[in-house]
């Protein structure tokens, strides 16, 4: 591998208990869970870090070769060139709790230094009945909050929102959510692993025992005012030879597009190249191909993420695919 070359990554799995097989029977990951609830495809975080095919961590990569970052390689302290971001696969067979995330001030001062989270989900496929969970469906207090946790009736508080394959939702911090039974969902946010619970319908592990909740916190960060339910963005897809593109998220951490390449009827391919300000994550959500540059060649297909890094070597993509792109 030149210090340029783009390469492929191995996720790690967690069994959570809401999970189902999704992962490995749609996207073949090969993952030795039961259930399989999320798949990290792309993360250097110390609750999963995610390794080259090779097998070398990419946390280890990125220290040896900060500059695969860009820009953002100046964005950490204490020498620690870890991802700015974390990209999952999560299969949800059943309702995920009722939560919410702090921001990066509250995190830092209260988990230990941690990044807030701010999370975008696609929508790789729902149940035609899922949906999921948005926001308070009118302006409500700490004590009403509370005492409908206590109670078990948080949910007559909150919006329910249909969902439907290719659909985008973007989660602040702040914003009660969940995701509902029966999605499948790539989530992009940022690297931090800090959830706190409100409800979680009072269900227990293997062992019986049921999942701590997060209450004291979950108030501190929670915005109480009615939310709208979130209508799709505009999206535009803009055609040149052999591929679409289409913007799905931006915000002051990541940026998503979705690229949907077919070079199956063509004698040419699609070049890609990424910026010296920011590497990319490209992950396969559909099809499969090739890529190839003056030092690679291999094939990628539906669930493999691509680590590109920042100024790589131009790359050749063949096939009938679709990709998330990812970058900062």
């Amino acid at each position: 591998m030149s210090a340029r070359n783009s390469f492929l990554l191995k996720p790690i799995g967690k069994d959570y208990l809401w999970g189902g097989s999704r992962l490995n029977d749609d996207f073949n990951l090969g993952l030795d869970l039961t259930p399989l609830a999320e798949a990290w495809v792309c993360s250097t975080h110390p609750d999963g870090k995610t390794n080259l095919i090779s097998g070398e961590s990419l946390l280890d990569v990125l220290k040896r070769n900060p500059d695969f970052l860009g820009e953002h390689a100046t964005l950490f302290s204490d020498g620690d060139y870890e991802l700015p971001i974390m990209i999952k696969l999560i299969d949800a067979k059943r309702d995920l709790s009722v939560q919410v995330h702090p921001d990066d001030s509250y995190a830092k001062e209260y988990e230990d230094g941690s990044r807030g989270k701010t999370e975008m989900w696609y929508v790789i496929d729902a149940k035609p009945d899922s949906a999921l969970i948005y926001g308070f469906n009118k302006n409500v207090s700490a004590t009403e909050v509370r005492l409908a946790v206590e109670n078990g009736s948080i949910r007559k508080l909150l919006n329910f929102v249909s969902v439907t394959k290719n659909d985008v939702f973007t989660i602040n911090p702040g914003t009660v959510h969940a995701i509902g039974e029966g999605c499948l969902i790539a989530e992009i946010q940022e690297n931090s692993n800090v959830t706190y619970r409100l409800y979680d319908y009072d269900r227990t592990d293997k062992n019986g025992c049921k999942r701590k909740l997060h209450l004291g916190k979950a108030l501190d960060v929670l915005d109480f005012s009615f939310s709208d339910v979130p209508r799709q963005p505009m999206r535009v897809l803009k055609y040149k030879k052999g591929f679409a593109s289409e913007l799905l998220s931006r915000c002051k951490y990541f940026q998503v597009e979705r690229l949907i390449i077919n070079t199956e009827s063509l004698r040419d391919t699609v070049q890609y190249k990424t910026a010296s300000n920011s590497f990319h994550v490209l992950l396969c959500i559909e099809g499969c191909g090739s890529i190839c540059s003056k030092s690679i060649n291999y094939n990628y297909y539906k669930g493999d993420c691509i680590f590109a890094p920042a100024d790589c070597e131009m790359m050749s993509l063949h096939g009938k695919s679709q990709f998330l792109d990812v970058c900062c």
